[in-house]
């Protein structure tokens, strides 16, 4: 089920019962999309960016545009994505946008357990939206971006829930949401904690303390994943040479580049690009 359109750009698509759905890493295509995701079927895996992480029964775990992922069960999973020309044109509130809490708000991959009540309610907001693409008139878009909010913002209250269970407070998801997307929109041109820290009005120890009591994640870390997801995404998708991808990625010089590739990829840029070509 998709809707699209074609004078604004706008991308809104279900998915359910696909056993093609989602990809391993090197083979999704569509990156301008987000996603929220519900495993209806079994427990199973779900391999985000080379990471393996258990996605439970009932589970709901969201992602980024820039995140590819591979489904041990996928044709178990009901999936919402789009773009931000269908959801973000309209000036939401920071916390149900989508660059809200349930894309930025967490440091570490964000996965929800949901209860029964609460499965019941959104899988009666899936049969909402079922009905929905059946309607064919000029109201549908309208109708479902209507939807997806009122989804995002039952998400988004559940994830707030799961949090105050584990007493991490508002204040600081709001910290690591600002900071995890400063990230997503600057990681080209700041490699370092201070740049962030400074436009975010926080000392570079005050955001490590935080990230340290709520993540096994430094903020250093964040940064230097993120530059070596894009690294890879240019070395499979791009002919570019390693020289011009360090440049892309704002490194002045190539050696620094490739040390913290092989840092965190555990391999070369050269011989990842041989292996996922080959």
């Amino acid at each position: 089920m998709q809707v699209e359109n074609i004078k604004t750009g706008s991308i809104f698509r279900i998915t359910a019962n696909n056993k093609d759905f989602g990809g391993a890493f090197g083979s999704r295509k569509d990156e301008n999309l987000l996603t929220i995701a519900w495993n209806i079927g079994p427990d199973q895996n779900i391999n985000i960016d080379g990471t393996n992480h258990e996605f439970k029964k009932n589970s709901i775990t969201t992602l980024t545009a820039n995140q590819n992922f591979e489904l041990g069960q996928p044709e178990s999973v009901i999936a919402w994505q789009f773009n931000r020309a269908f959801y973000c044109i309209i000036d939401h509130d920071a916390e149900v946008s989508c660059s809200g809490l349930i894309f930025y708000g967490s440091a570490e991959q964000l996965i929800i357990c949901v209860d029964k009540e609460q499965s019941a309610k959104i899988h009666l907001l899936f049969q909402i939206f079922v009905d929905e693409f059946a309607e064919k008139d000029n109201l549908q878009e309208d109708m479902l971006r209507m939807l997806l909010k009122r989804l995002i913002i039952k998400i988004t209250r559940l994830y707030k829930l799961q949090n105050e269970v584990l007493q991490v407070p508002s204040e600081e998801l709001d910290i690591v949401r600002q900071y995890n997307l400063l990230v997503e929109t600057n990681f080209k041109k700041w490699h370092q904690v201070q740049d962030y820290a400074n436009e975010m009005h926080k000392s570079p120890k005050t955001l490590s303390n935080l990230f340290s009591t709520i993540s096994t994640k430094s903020p250093l870390k964040i940064i230097h994943d993120r530059l070596v997801l894009e690294a890879k995404r240019l070395l499979i998708y791009t002919d570019l040479t390693i020289k011009e991808i360090a440049y892309e990625l704002g490194f002045q010089e190539v050696p620094p580049f490739n040390r913290l590739f092989k840092k965190i990829a555990t391999d070369t840029p050269s011989n990842f690009r041989k292996e996922m070509k080959s």
